[in-house]
């Protein structure tokens, strides 16, 4: 399973831009902890150092819906601005949103059709003569690239996947880019009340409480051995 989600501060003030960097942090630590893979796809960083105005991240792996149920909607930060110290606002809010993913490009050499051809421009009688240059096109997505680098038909043939490949995730990525700018422009205004998470102080303690029935049954279990032990 595969999830796209943005953290943004929206239209917010520098304070803001910190708490999505604060938030990021803690949000990827939470990942690896439920052995989720990520990787960053696009970042657009704060007006300041340590600051992150929005970040996309690609989420890989099981159990990803239950895990964001604890972090789509609105986060709030309280605290005193560090950037504004005379600043009356003590709560600021950022926003964690999933985004609509495009259909991942999943490349494969067997959906490669490779043609060969006569190189083109000068390099003599067996450049011009035999077919060594390659063209590979990658089938599911049109893409194609044309090599003719060496006099060798199977080197030719290996710089072409090499390229081929970079050209189709290239222009997934552009995709998923073009995606991101029109979902930013969404979710500009971050919806404030009823926060998922709230988080607090310098130290960015959190005063979320997981409400599940999971984690409120580990509890009650453990209470129970603690009782059975000082009953012993």
């Amino acid at each position: 399973m595969e999830k796209l989600i943005q953290i943004t501060s929206g239209r917010g003030p520098l304070e803001c831009q910190w708490v999505v960097s604060k938030v990021l942090k803690t949000f990827l630590d939470e990942v690896k902890q439920n052995n989720i893979d990520y990787g960053i796809i696009h970042r657009v960083d704060g007006d300041v150092n340590m600051t992150v105005k929005s970040v996309t991240v690609l989420l890989k792996g099981k159990n990803i819906k239950e895990f964001l149920k604890t972090w789509l909607g609105t986060i709030c930060w309280e605290g005193k601005s560090t950037f504004r110290k005379l600043h009356k606002r003590s709560k600021w809010f950022i926003g964690i949103f999933e985004l609509e993913n495009l259909e991942a490009v999943n490349f494969n050499e067997k959906d490669i059709r490779f043609q060969t051809a006569r190189s083109q421009g000068s390099g003599g009688q067996n450049v011009n003569k035999v077919n060594t240059a390659v063209r590979a096109t990658h089938i599911p997505t049109n893409e194609s690239v044309f090599v003719q680098d060496t006099r060798s038909q199977l080197q030719n043939k290996n710089l072409s996947v090499i390229r081929l490949k970079e050209k189709v995730m290239g222009t997934y990525i552009q995709q998923l880019e073009h995606r991101m700018k029109e979902t930013w422009n969404q979710h500009l205004q971050v919806e404030r009340g009823n926060p998922v998470r709230t988080f607090s102080g310098t130290d960015f303690k959190t005063n979320y409480q997981d409400k599940s029935y999971k984690k409120q049954r580990n509890i009650l279990k453990q209470n129970l051995k603690n009782y059975s032990n000082d009953l012993n």
